[in-house]
């Protein structure tokens, strides 16, 4: 099996960046720390990519801001374009150059990563989503390359700079605000895809009902792809369930996208909002502004996620030995009039 930075740097005692940096003799790095890390090389027999590592030598200063491997669902969410935007705006004030990379799936993805490092053209990255087993997450620990995640870590939480919400607190304060409300028939409505992000809401939903002893009816988790045809009969469990005796009086919806596409299907079942059903969302985009009537949401703050982010990797780049940093950046509950209490 080939030596990888990681090894040399648990041998050495530091921070795969550190060994990354040690390689191009980058100068934040002192001396007894290089002879340190030189040692665990040597006796590892350890062959530095010195074509790949001579990011951290260059005057140009860029990052990757790496998008989910999807080939739609990056483009019609506008949480990525928040955050983008926050990202911006803090690499211009810092005079940092950025790129956006995505792909159809991982391969894809990881292959423009490794194109970029290969050709000395990033500093860093920030990953805009967190999911389990993700081979390009792995790739960017394994090789010592500094990243911020937005999202919770998976693996290796202690080592891994992120940036995230509580939506696990998140959603169980929206859940709460329903049974305030008077509901106690709520479903939660989720898309069907491992992200963090959508475990923890889904979590926090369930720990708001057993807090106020609410039975949790497996029935009412939903999980749907809304961008798949709606003929083809993906949407029946949503409609069947929306139609019986057991019909929820509230959905708890992972997105402001979900929820204008649950409204689209509430149109045509002839249920209005909020006289028959309340619906309150995350993220507080355009479309929970637009939506009639507009949408309760919570705001998870995408453009702050972004800025935080930002200025963690410009942070870590330039100052190698710091630890790990882990920020949470707090949420509220816009009210509109998509509830209405039982």
């Amino acid at each position: 099996m080939s030596i990888t930075i990681k090894d040399v740097a648990r041998l050495a005692g530091v921070s795969p960046s550190t060994v990354s940096r040690t390689c191009t003799n980058h100068p934040s790095i002192s001396k007894q720390t290089k002879a340190k890390v030189r040692k665990a090389m040597q006796e590892l027999g350890y062959e530095p990519n010195f074509q790949a590592s001579n990011l951290a030598s260059r005057n140009s200063r860029t990052i990757g801001i790496i998008l989910p491997d999807s080939e739609s669902e990056v483009y019609q969410n506008s949480f990525y374009l928040e955050a983008i935007r926050g990202i911006g705006q803090f690499c211009n004030q810092k005079q940092y150059m950025n790129t956006l990379i995505t792909g159809s799936d991982e391969k894809e993805v990881l292959q423009v990563i490794k194109t970029m490092l290969n050709s000395g053209r990033a500093d860093g990255f920030i990953v805009l989503y967190s999911k389990r087993d993700d081979e390009v997450l792995e790739y960017l620990y394994d090789n010592g390359i500094t990243y911020v995640l937005i999202g919770k870590a998976t693996v290796n939480p202690n080592q891994v700079i992120y940036i995230d919400n509580d939506n696990i607190q998140a959603a169980k304060e929206a859940t709460d605000y329903l049974i305030q409300l008077g509901h106690e028939k709520i479903a939660f409505l989720g898309t069907d895809n491992n992200s963090m992000f959508i475990q923890d809401r889904k979590n926090g939903y369930m720990m708001s009902l057993m807090d106020h002893n609410i039975p949790v009816h497996p029935e009412y988790f939903l999980e749907q792809d809304f961008l798949q045809d709606e003929n083809d009969g993906s949407l029946d469990n949503l409609r069947n369930l929306l139609m019986s005796e057991n019909a929820p009086t509230a959905i708890l919806v992972s997105d402001d996208i979900l929820a204008v596409a649950l409204e689209k299907v509430l149109i045509e079942l002839g249920i209005r909002v909020p006289e028959q059903l309340s619906i309150i969302s995350f993220n507080n985009s355009l479309f929970a502004k637009l939506t009639n009537p507009p949408l309760t949401s919570v705001d998870i703050n995408s453009y702050q996620l972004g800025i935080e982010a930002a200025s963690q990797i410009i942070n870590h780049i330039e100052n190698p030995n710091l630890l790990a940093t882990k920020i949470i950046v707090p949420h509220r509950i816009i009210e509109r009039n998509s509830c209405l209490p039982l």
